[in-house]
């Protein structure tokens, strides 16, 4: 009966928690439908609630924003918009920090986040895994000594959570597996282990040398 309950929780428990998360996103995103006038919501229009208006509606947004950001009348008013938002003491900080974090992360051009590490942590014999965020410059870099690199150690099983610390870049090790294979192995707390390396050809074997012939004097017969 235990293996056969284990076998349950074992088809269940990612189900469960898969349909949670999609619950709470389409959730969230269906706030957005608040934007929409009374009348011309889906609820009205179609007598009965269908969830997941809001996502498309997000993504529409998304969309729009993104073509219009993308000419230059779109560039001028996101110029415009941020110059605004930075004369407001308290909000320049915050705006400006999270627009610099989403553009390192979300460029295709940046490296942030882009490779995963493994790095002793949090000290010397424990290894833990980690992702490359930067390189220290300007003041602080100055007073690190030798190459040191910017990684981020995220805690288990919430990876939101965790640790900025510069290292030497000669104390990492590059990890041959992808962000998203490092993330399942952090969230599961190390049971969904990443994908084993790909086997590398055998090189070709020489053929054993001869074993020499035995050169010792046969004793005659009598």
């Amino acid at each position: 009966m235990k293996r056969y309950l284990i076998a349950g929780l074992l088809v269940w428990v990612p189900l469960g928690i898969t349909l949670w998360v999609l619950n709470a996103l389409v959730t969230t995103l269906d706030q957005t439908l608040l934007l929409v006038p009374d009348a011309l919501k889906p609820d009205k229009l179609l007598g009965f609630h269908i969830p997941g208006f809001g996502v498309l509606l997000s993504f529409l947004i998304l969309l729009v924003t993104g073509a219009i950001a993308a000419n230059f009348v779109g560039a001028r008013l996101i110029t415009f918009w941020e110059g605004l938002l930075g004369r407001i003491p308290f909000v320049k900080s915050i705006y400006s920090s999270v627009k610099q974090v989403s553009d390192t992360v979300l460029s295709d051009q940046g490296t942030a986040f882009r490779k995963a590490l493994l790095v002793e942590f949090p000290r010397e014999g424990c290894w833990t895994i980690a992702f490359l965020t930067g390189s220290p410059v300007g003041e602080v870099a100055a007073h690190l000594p030798g190459e040191h690199i910017s990684i981020y150690v995220p805690t288990t099983p919430n990876p939101t959570g965790g640790y900025f610390v510069m290292v030497p870049k000669s104390s990492v090790r590059e990890l041959d597996i992808t962000v998203d294979e490092a993330l399942k192995y952090i969230i599961s707390m190390g049971v969904v282990a990443p994908r084993p390396p790909h086997a590398l050809p055998h090189p070709r074997t020489r053929s054993p040398a001869p074993v020499a012939a035995d050169t010792a004097a046969v004793p005659p017969r009598n």
